[in-house]
């Protein structure tokens, strides 16, 4: 299967740091779609994913918290970073 045009060009157009973020974010998803690991670094860092509800913060809304939505965690040093999946976890 070909990898879409597009998304080809958006991935040569990322900077180092961009493209270690996506790495992680695809080893995390075929680490939880159950899939072969390929190449399994000990420097590359654990990605987890949870389900997370969050607070809109707007003053007039009455269904917060909203969600739950996925989230994947990961470490980079001494911090904990994040990124939004999405309302589901794809297959």
């Amino acid at each position: 299967m070909a990898i879409d045009r597009r998304a080809a060009d958006l991935v040569r157009s990322l900077d180092e740091h961009e493209l270690r973020r996506l790495v992680i974010l695809a080893r995390g998803r075929l680490h939880a779609a159950g899939g072969p690991d390929f190449g399994d670094d000990p420097g590359e860092p654990k990605v987890s994913f949870r389900q997370q509800a969050v607070k809109c913060g707007k003053p007039t809304c009455t269904r917060c918290p909203h969600g739950p939505y996925w989230y994947a965690y990961w470490r980079e040093g001494d911090r904990v970073r994040s990124r939004y999946i999405g309302k589901t976890l794809p297959a």
